[in-house]
């Protein structure tokens, strides 16, 4: 048995003041969701004041973003090491905002998987459809090739330590969310593709996430399907009351 991950992404919001206040919060209440693990993952410029507040408590901090280089002439960039030297334990990588506003490929997402891994940090790496292509009946087939591109080149080893986020994209600040029975299929979906390329055990333990549109009144029925491990929260991570309400819904998981 494990603990569900809840996971807060603050993308491009808030200031110093309110970070850390939400950061307070949430590590003042944190005992009260004893079958969660917690984390947030705050704007890089609030990084070291956010990760001084979790620091020593049960919420890990994350990075959304990072790049594959350890050093060099890349302008407006942070790599890695960067975040590691901040206490990050994990990053979000190839999130759909990323993909699809920002350009970023499979191809290039797997660059930066293969660099956390190689310093430690735990990826929580995003997949997901747009609209069209659930509406097209295409979800399998793109699915698919996001893990492919995404996850190539990653021993059994390396497959353990990355966390997977399926987000849909027609349901990422939206406020629509995939029903249970949606999320749930694609979820076995990417567990079934798993244990393809590596075999069951491996694809029992890694821990996949559910993301888009997560609050406290539908987070129950979410995080009770069998394959789902957790939530990667994004709007109503900015309010504690929320994103606390959906940690004390977690279970423990048999995966």
């Amino acid at each position: 048995m494990r603990r569900q991950l809840i996971a807060g992404n603050w993308k491009m919001n808030l200031n110093r003041a309110s970070a850390v206040a939400l950061a307070l919060q949430i590590v003042e209440k944190a005992d009260g969701c004893p079958r969660a693990d917690l984390a947030v993952c705050p704007p890089a410029v609030y990084l070291e004041a956010v990760g001084k507040v979790v620091a020593g408590s049960r919420v890990g901090l994350g990075a959304q973003n990072m790049f594959y280089q350890l050093s060099g002439a890349f302008t407006g960039e942070i790599s890695g090491e960067m975040l590691r030297d901040l206490g990050c334990q994990y990053v979000i990588l190839g999130h759909s905002e990323r993909r699809n506003i920002l350009g970023e490929s499979s191809e290039f997402v797997n660059r930066k998987v293969h660099a956390a891994l190689n310093l430690g940090l735990t990826p929580m790496v995003c997949v997901g459809e747009l609209l069209a292509e659930r509406e097209a009946g295409d979800t399998a087939q793109v699915i698919r090739r996001q893990f492919d591109g995404t996850f190539s080149g990653l021993n059994a080893e390396e497959m353990l330590r990355v966390i997977i986020a399926y987000e849909p994209v027609w349901a990422i600040g939206t406020g629509k969310v995939a029903t249970p029975e949606q999320a749930q299929e694609v979820h076995l979906q990417l567990r079934q593709l798993i244990a393809e390329r590596y075999q069951e055990s491996v694809a029992q333990q890694v821990k996949i996430l559910y993301g888009g549109s997560v609050t406290a009144e539908n987070a129950g029925g979410l995080l009770s399907q069998p394959d789902i491990d957790g939530a990667l929260v994004g709007g109503a991570s900015l309010k504690a009351e929320q994103f606390l309400g959906i940690a004390a819904q977690a279970r423990d998981t048999q995966n």
